[in-house]
């Protein structure tokens, strides 16, 4: 027992201090390359973007011409198929011609009314003017006549003088029915070529080259003046539309060079050019939509804004599909 209470010295522990501050210094190490990393990355970044502007915020688009009939009727044929191209002048469908041949034939038969009027106060006009010319002379004949028996021939130029006056009213009558039949004549004619134009527009023809897309009608629908009836994706305005940063486009100009990927040819960059660049957008997305609104916002997160930059591809391959609405990503070198 008594060796176990001697009061030999018992040594003290080892500091645990030392250790704790190597781990201070390394955690304070690693914070410091961290932020020496990122601002780093942030320093990189910043001096690649002043040499490369990229978005993926891309989207390949063109014009989608929506054909509506100028007509109201039921539609009687159609003649072509969903996805099929078309050329300009196609026949797409045609609207029931019967109710608007029985109109063309009832303008015509107007018309020849008219036309016929028209000849017989033309005819009445001048009978007028015949008869008014025959007053006139036979006045004058009166006035050479009064100079050889003065009374008589007074009591003559009085009654020819009244035969011209009514002979000049009957002209006058005459001339305003002509310019009444005139008029009755030209609306007759317009209302003949409306409904020939009317006619004509049964026939459903393409504006423009393209493809048919998401046809939606058969024989027996009612086609309806001014309502769209077949869509075309227009063969001839492909563009890509790229959203850039508003920090980029100040350096963006029409006809610098642009690389295109296109998700539905992916591995291969085509060649490019800009076009335009936009000079405004809408600040929100319950404007009138004349200017385009780009959203600022992606999952949450507030992004900056962004204007659409149009690019047009460079001698693009013959056997190249576009896709409207389709992505895709641009590169830029300002």
């Amino acid at each position: 027992m008594s060796n176990m209470t001697s009061n030999e010295p018992i040594e003290p522990e080892a500091s645990a201090s030392p250790p704790a501050v190597s781990t201070e210094r390394r955690r304070a190490f690693r914070l410091v390359a961290g932020i020496a990393c990122l601002v780093a990355l942030w320093a990189v970044w910043q001096v690649w973007t002043s040499f490369v502007a990229y978005t993926d915020d891309a989207y390949v688009t063109t014009n989608f011409v929506t054909v509506a009939p100028q007509v109201t009727g039921a539609v009687v044929s159609v003649n072509v198929a969903n996805d099929q191209e078309v050329r300009r002048g196609d026949l797409l469908a045609v609207i029931d011609k019967v109710p608007f041949q029985l109109v063309v034939d009832q303008r015509k038969a107007a018309v020849q009314d008219a036309v016929a009027n028209h000849k017989l106060v033309n005819d009445e006009l001048r009978a007028a003017q015949d008869r008014l010319t025959a007053a006139t002379v036979a006045l004058q004949q009166a006035g050479d006549d009064q100079k050889q028996v003065a009374l008589t021939a007074a009591d003559m130029i009085s009654a020819r003088q009244r035969e011209q006056a009514a002979a000049q009213d009957a002209v006058d009558k005459a001339s305003q029915s002509v310019a009444s039949q005139d008029a009755i004549v030209a609306q007759a004619k317009a209302a003949l070529a409306l409904a020939e134009w009317q006619l004509g527009q049964t026939d459903i023809r393409a504006p423009a080259d393209g493809t048919v897309n998401n046809l939606a009608i058969s024989v027996g629908d009612t086609a309806s003046a001014g309502k769209p009836l077949v869509g075309i994706v227009d063969a001839a305005g492909w563009r890509i539309v790229a959203n850039y940063k508003e920090n980029y486009i100040r350096n963006l100009e029409p006809g610098k060079a642009a690389w295109v990927w296109l998700d539905t040819h992916p591995w291969r960059l085509y060649r490019a050019r800009i076009e335009g660049v936009s000079r405004g957008i809408s600040r929100g997305p319950d404007q009138d939509g004349i200017l385009p609104y780009v959203a600022p916002t992606t999952d949450w997160i507030r992004l900056k804004r962004r204007f659409p930059v149009t690019l047009r591809l460079i001698d693009p391959p013959s056997d190249l599909t576009l896709y409207m609405g389709s992505d895709a990503s641009t590169l830029i070198f300002p």
